[in-house]
């Protein structure tokens, strides 16, 4: 094939050769893998594969509920015949001991009663005066004194007021109840022996005020003053004794 190519001064003429198709080469190594295609659709389900080794045993389970009642056994072989019992008037004799409990828990109550008042009294030239360190109400406290042969100790002057409050403060405690209350009628204060307070009394400042409409007995204080408190309570008590002639 010519080809007529143009030149400084004028025009040559060029001739080309076009040869025929040479061998196939030999095929190139093969080239880097491409990125990785979308997801396919989901495949059938395959056979079942073998079962697997048996895995640790796992922790026990919570306890389970109760079962049924088992059938009831066959009865056992009978026991041989027992020996007579004796006669016996039980009735009696439970009465018998029944009282002497009674009689043991009474004087176990006087024994210790009189321990505690050989530990610590104090006197006057009538009477004696004991502080029962039991926590019991006003009325229990009461019956403590009368079963014992006193009353509620009732202060009805000066002298005896002082020597209660400084028998509560040597003994380390901050009140406890005497024998006066208007339990009866409200605003009368009474003393244990049902007479009237007439000469002597020894009220905190601002008091009987009976705040909770309930408080209708009396406790005297370490400092020897007078308090009106609710009766139910449970505290220390002082019991007062004649002497005897």
């Amino acid at each position: 094939m010519r080809v007529t190519l143009p030149g400084q001064q004028g025009k040559s003429t060029c001739m080309i050769r076009i040869g025929n198709d040479g061998e196939k080469g030999d095929q190139g190594e093969v080239g880097k893998h491409g990125k990785v295609g979308p997801k396919g659709p989901r495949g059938n389900k395959g056979a079942m594969g073998d079962s697997g080794d048996q895995g640790m045993i796992g922790k026990i389970g919570p306890i389970g509920g109760k079962g049924d009642k088992g059938v009831k056994g066959l009865s056992g072989v009978s026991g041989g015949k027992g020996k007579a019992g004796t006669v016996c008037d039980c009735g009696r004799y439970r009465k018998v001991v029944g009282q002497l409990d009674i009689n043991v828990a009474r004087l176990k109550t006087s024994m210790k009663f009189v321990k505690n008042v050989i530990a610590g009294i104090r006197e006057t030239d009538e009477k004696f005066y004991y502080i029962v360190q039991e926590e019991k109400s006003y009325k229990e406290a009461m019956t403590h004194c009368r079963i014992r042969g006193g009353m509620l100790a009732m202060p009805k002057d000066e002298a005896t007021n002082a020597l209660i409050a400084d028998y509560i403060s040597k003994s380390g405690l901050f009140r406890v109840f005497i024998g006066v209350n208007d339990m009866e009628k409200e605003g009368q204060f009474m003393y244990a022996d049902n007479t009237p307070l007439q000469n002597y009394s020894n009220w905190k400042e601002g008091e009987p005020k009976d705040v909770s409409v309930h408080e209708d007995c009396v406790e005297m204080l370490s400092t020897g003053e007078w308090n009106d408190s609710e009766c139910h309570l449970a505290i220390y008590f002082v019991c007062e004794f004649k002497k005897r002639k």
